[in-house]
């Protein structure tokens, strides 16, 4: 009767090991995912950035008075504006996108040290059971 008990428990055990492992994968690929979305705003707000560098630099080849009155293009008043509005723009969203991703990590590192927990538990199980078989097997022989 006691074996069968702890033949259920390692069965549980390992079902709930491997929802963990499910788990870590499914966390794994939203993570793929924050990572790839954080990348692709930073592609968005750095092409926006080149687009406004793009239109200041054309402003102030084209325009005499700027070219005296200002070093380069970056000088205009209204350029510093401009890339601060993009930097507003897209800051919130890669902050949100870099705490999902710290989230997501936490999330990882939890589940991963709780699967080496019930790893180490059904090591320890499985010798305890090994050894008490064996100790009834010898029982018997030694009466």
């Amino acid at each position: 009767m006691a074996v069968a008990n702890l033949h259920e428990t390692l069965l549980t055990y390992t079902l709930r090991k491997n929802q963990i492992a499910v788990e870590i994968s499914n966390l794994q690929s939203q993570k793929s995912l924050a990572v790839y979305k954080q990348g692709d705003a930073r592609a968005i707000k750095a092409q926006d950035e080149e687009e406004v560098r793009r239109y200041f630099r054309s402003l102030y080849d084209e325009n005499e008075e700027y070219n005296g009155k200002y070093k380069d293009y970056t000088q205009i008043p209204d350029f510093e504006a401009e890339m601060d509005k993009i930097a507003a723009k897209y800051n919130d969203e890669l902050e949100e996108l870099t705490a999902w991703e710290t989230a997501l990590d936490s999330q990882i590192t939890t589940n991963s040290a709780e699967l080496e927990e019930i790893n180490a538990y059904m090591e320890s199980m499985k010798s305890m059971l090994s050894s008490n078989i064996q100790e009834d097997f010898n029982y018997g022989l030694n009466s």
